[in-house]
């Protein structure tokens, strides 16, 4: 059963009609050949991610993009697959492309040379495409000067030609002209003694007209999502996209009642209408007014009157079972008269045109068949952090935090006390431990009141500086003022019976990747400070290594309890206790605050273990205290 939508209008794509879509077209694939898809103006309005990662699991081996911007969403939503930018670039977006990891196409031998330089200078590779204009006659070089153009572009360092490429200018009804492009391309491609890995010049008309067939790369846009133009009106290809409202109001009309501004539609009889709350401002194009058709209740139902900025009607006068509420297909269905090429061809408009701009206001809904996966914002963008400053983001996080946790002040305590510490202090390069391992071990020692405690520390994080300090201090007062102190690795709290000396908290070996660090002792009245360096260690900052601190001291046993707090963000943590036989029972109580609140503990002769996941973070303050 299809799960319900409640909202005033919303845009549906079914994934699943898109896979169809893709099967039929890989089709007229020759051996050899592999697609593109493009996901340009954020996939003809279908979603570029959600497209981009259905193509790529049908098989797509690259993606077409607009500019380099669209580029860098695609990046930072995860995608990995090769990114072609498909429109000259500017200068100004050769950071962005480097940054990014996007091939440019190429048409102009001064960006290229730009292009060339900084790629050198960051000392990377960056493949692109060169464009070739064969008649199109919009980007590229001149396929009459295409030869030299290559071989220049060739030349220039750091660049690799990985594909070649033109375009059709009207694969779809002019044959003629477009075999003289097909020839232009191929003769040009002849010429080389190595062509690059990728030669293209079909989009998805060229591939269903059976041209470019010597190349071995083809572009799937307009047809994947649906859309059937000539040439293809046979194909069996689905739409993607619905674009879908509801029934708001239903009023009666007498004859001779207008409806809309200026008038423009008159009833001939008496009878019924409807208002669904869509228009102009939500992509429905002004110019179907008192032309398009809807779909309710199966039924087709002319437009009448002019469209509004937020309204439309439309006229139920046969339709005598419609009802409030009354789901209200736009555009998009498999019906005829819906399907987005015919819509717009009411108005001699552009099916590329309307599928862009249709729902401008209106959650994106993604569903296989009947269910729905998830939604997309208004705004049509998925959140994209760096669109916004720090202070912007900050108060976008809190607010987050507050609506996913139906709490307002518990969302407020949660940033205020967690996540804005780390925020502020962002400037002190703040990194986290890994791969947390503290044993501890109790045995007998000379004096009968304390055991002698032996401590095994190793964790990886990133070195931030050449040296650090392990602290050990005689009052929690004294050790409080360690606890925020990033220059401090380990922090140790002495019994009040014991003296601050270092005979009583002994460091036997700090190491930092295999190095054995110099240690020198600093002392003052509340607490021991073990300055912990090596020379080797400038060289090594900023890099991840594993650490080791193993110590010895005295523990009390009239304590009855030892504790084991986790001070910074932790991923992955392992703490064990091995206490003597005279303990028969130690209980260990856990206070994790993280992904797993409760990890499990193991039991073994005289040795508990608690060990979370190896990839779930563990906050500060988290641990566990073994009662005795």
């Amino acid at each position: 059963m299809k799960e319900a939508i409640h909202e005033r209008s919303w845009v549906e794509i079914d994934l699943a009609v898109f896979r169809h879509n893709l099967n039929v077209l890989k089709g007229y694939l020759l051996a050899g050949q592999s697609f593109m898809q493009i996901v340009k103006a954020d996939a003809y309005g279908h979603g570029a991610k959600e497209i981009s990662e259905a193509a790529l699991a049908s098989g797509a081996v690259y993606l077409g993009v607009a500019n380099a911007e669209e580029g860098r969403v695609l990046r930072l939503q995860s995608c990995k697959a090769p990114i072609l930018i498909l429109s000259p670039a500017l200068i100004s977006e050769i950071p962005k492309i480097l940054e990014y990891d996007l091939s440019p196409s190429i048409s102009d031998l001064s960006f290229a040379s730009a292009l060339s330089t900084e790629a050198r200078k960051s000392n990377k590779e960056i493949t692109i495409h060169l464009k070739i204009d064969t008649g199109m006659h919009r980007s590229g070089v001149d396929v009459s000067r295409a030869r030299t153009f290559y071989d220049a572009v060739a030349k220039l360092p750091n660049l690799k030609i990985e594909g070649i490429f033109s375009h059709f200018a009207s694969a779809e009804n002019d044959s003629q002209f477009t075999k003289r492009q097909e020839k232009l391309f191929q003769d040009l491609i002849s010429s080389l003694e190595q062509p690059p890995r990728y030669v293209h010049i079909s989009n998805s008309a060229g591939l269903i007209g059976g041209y470019g067939k010597f190349c071995n790369l083809v572009r799937l846009g307009i047809a994947s999502f649906g859309i059937r133009q000539d040439g293809n009106k046979d194909i069996p290809l689905k739409p993607v996209m619905s674009f879908k409202s509801s029934l708001i109001q239903i009023k009666d009309i007498r004859a001779g009642e207008s409806v809309g501004y200026q008038r423009e539609w008159f009833a001939k009889k008496d009878g019924r209408y409807g208002i669904i709350p869509v228009g102009y401002a939500d992509g429905y194009d002004f110019l179907l007014s008192n032309k398009s058709v809807v779909l309710i209740r199966d039924r087709i139902c002319p437009v009448i009157g002019r469209i509004s900025m937020d309204m439309l009607t439309v006229d139920l006068s046969h339709l005598d079972e419609a009802s409030l509420g009354d789901e209200v297909i736009l555009l998009g269905d498999e019906n005829e008269n819906l399907r987005v090429e015919n819509i717009s061809s009411i108005y001699h408009g552009s099916a590329y045109e309307l599928l862009c701009q249709v729902g401008r206001r209106a959650k994106r809904f993604y569903r296989i068949e009947d269910h729905i996966l998830h939604s997309t914002p208004l705004a049509r963008r998925d959140f994209v952090a760096k669109d916004f400053d720090n202070s912007k983001l900050n108060h976008i996080i809190s607010a987050a935090l507050a609506e996913r946790l139906d709490d307002q002040e518990i969302g407020e305590m949660i940033y205020r006390e967690i996540l804005r510490n780390f925020f502020y202090n962002k400037d002190r390069d703040i990194h986290y431990r890994k791969d947390f391992h503290h044993e501890i071990s109790f045995a007998k020692s000379d004096s009968e009141d304390f055991y002698l405690a032996s401590t095994h520390l190793s964790y990886k994080k990133v070195l931030s500086s050449d040296f650090f300090i392990i602290a050990c201090a005689s009052s929690n007062e004294s050790l409080r003022t360690f606890l925020m102190d990033p220059r401090v690795e380990y922090r140790w709290l002495l019994d009040a019976k014991l003296s601050l000396h270092p005979h009583n908290f002994i460091v036997n070996a700090v190491r930092v990747n295999g190095l054995d660090l110099h240690t020198t002792l600093e002392q003052d009245s509340g607490s021991l400070l073990i300055r912990c360096s090596h020379p080797k260690l400038r060289s090594l900052i900023n890099s991840e290594l594993d650490f080791e601190i193993n110590t010895t001291t005295l523990y009390p046993k009239s304590s009855h309890q030892f504790s084991v707090f986790i001070s910074e963000l932790t991923q992955g943590v392992q703490i064990s206790f091995e206490f003597p036989e005279d303990l028969s029972h130690v209980e260990p109580v856990s206070i994790f605050s993280g992904q797993e609140k409760n990890p499990p503990i193991t039991f073994e002769d005289h040795r508990i273990s608690i060990k979370t996941k190896p990839d779930e973070w563990i906050f500060p303050l988290s641990g566990v205290v073994f009662a005795y």
